[in-house]
């Protein structure tokens, strides 16, 4: 059984998709977009509302969590909304978007695998942080850019700061140019395993798939409760983030910065 949140039109805002495929007791939950898997908020609504509508599927035992292509997880948030916000309720609700995914995520009573072929950048690297157990490539490198177009990663770090440590989410924070790579998110403890290719890490990604849908049900609820212990105070933490990601982009050096990026792509598009 498939279902799929259509595109919407050729508004980059509303470009992309999220699939998911229901099969021997997994959600198999897919977003794409063509501008390297980044997250407009359409996406990450759907994505959220994905994430919930599965976790109350009778039909599926785990979530299973990727994106579409090789070579990119996920770009992070939309430059080209992010360019676009102009008041602090537009801010609002985009950053927002990021907290309802975490929170989705985080509050499901089943178990999310992630499955991480490529980069992770942004709100990427939140995702892969916050499935329950990660699955990735040697092309997994990691980078959270926020502090470099004037931002910071103030949604996400609490997901990332709860796998790698505070130690973990500075070095990634500060050093926001600069990709990690995969064998160092698996050393700090994102990534549960790294493989050399894509087709090597789905095979044992559908081994432990296989393990898992073969276990109690209500083992694995507990355990997921027990997993996310003391997160419960998430909802208002990511929404009180989400506002200070919100005020930043608004401001003159955030917006000088996002043009940059913006212009260089269309350079290099050319």
């Amino acid at each position: 059984m498939t279902k799929e949140f259509e595109n919407m039109s050729i508004d980059y805002k509303n470009q992309g998709n999220v699939s998911i495929n229901v099969d021997s007791g997994v959600s198999y939950i897919e977003f794409s977009h063509p501008q390297s898997n980044s997250l407009p908020s359409a996406i990450l609504k759907r994505l959220a509302k994905a994430i919930d509508d599965e976790s109350r599927n009778m039909d599926s035992q785990i979530i299973h969590l990727t994106s579409s292509g090789d070579r990119v997880f996920c770009g992070g948030a939309s430059f080209d909304e992010l360019a676009s916000i102009s008041n602090e309720k537009q801010a609002m609700e985009f950053f927002s978007g990021f907290a309802n995914v975490i929170n989705s995520m985080r509050k499901s009573s089943k178990l999310i695998v992630g499955r991480i072929q490529g980069k992770a950048v942004g709100g990427g690297v939140g995702i892969s942080a916050a499935v329950d157990y990660c699955f990735a490539t040697q092309y997994a490198g990691l980078k959270l850019s926020e502090l470099a177009v004037g931002i910071g990663p103030f949604v996400v770090g609490p997901a990332v700061e709860r796998k790698i440590g505070v130690s973990g989410l500075s070095e990634l924070a500060i050093d926001a140019t600069q990709f990690r790579t995969a064998e160092w998110g698996a050393l700090k403890g994102i990534y549960s395993h790294v493989y050399p290719t894509i087709e090597a890490m789905d095979e044992g990604i559908s081994e432990l798939l296989k393990t898992l849908t073969s276990q109690s049900v209500n083992a694995q609820r507990a355990l997921k409760k027990a997993l996310w212990a003391g997160c419960e105070g998430w909802d208002d933490l990511l929404l009180d983030r989400a506002r200070i990601s919100g005020k930043l982009v608004l401001t003159d050096e955030s917006k000088t910065a996002i043009k940059l990026i913006l212009d260089k792509k269309s350079q290099e598009a050319r």
